[in-house]
């Protein structure tokens, strides 16, 4: 499972993103995590370049994506329109959402049990 699907971190400052990719790769070792944080500049904000650059470079045909805040889900949702990738938007939590997905993934939970445990911790 770990191999067909991976996770794809977008925040809006690169330390957040980068310590929470070190986060999830300690309870997830096979599962490929991309973190995207800031702007080029290194500011603070989010980047539709590097976001697809990162997309880009993951080999998973799935990829869940995650996010931090309203324009970073917006910048998601662009690249999703951009790639042949599915890219599924998690509506969930940031930290715990992707540590879930991570853990489930590397365990080889099948997709649907995911989808339905990332569910409770949908943001509302």
């Amino acid at each position: 499972m770990s191999e067909q699907y991976g996770i794809l971190l977008v925040s809006h400052v690169e330390e957040l993103a980068d310590g929470l990719a070190r986060l999830l790769k300690q309870v997830a070792k096979d599962v490929t995590v991309k973190a995207v944080g800031g702007v080029e500049e290194g500011g603070i904000g989010t980047s539709f370049d590097k976001l697809m650059a990162a997309l880009n470079e993951m080999s998973e045909r799935n990829i869940l994506g995650f996010y931090d805040l309203g324009s970073a889900k917006m910048n998601l949702e662009l690249v999703s329109q951009m790639t042949e990738k599915k890219l599924i938007i998690c509506d969930a939590a940031f930290v715990e959402g992707s540590y879930l997905a991570a853990a489930l993934l590397q365990a080889d939970t099948p997709f649907e049990k995911i989808r339905e445990q990332l569910q409770e911790l949908y943001v509302k």
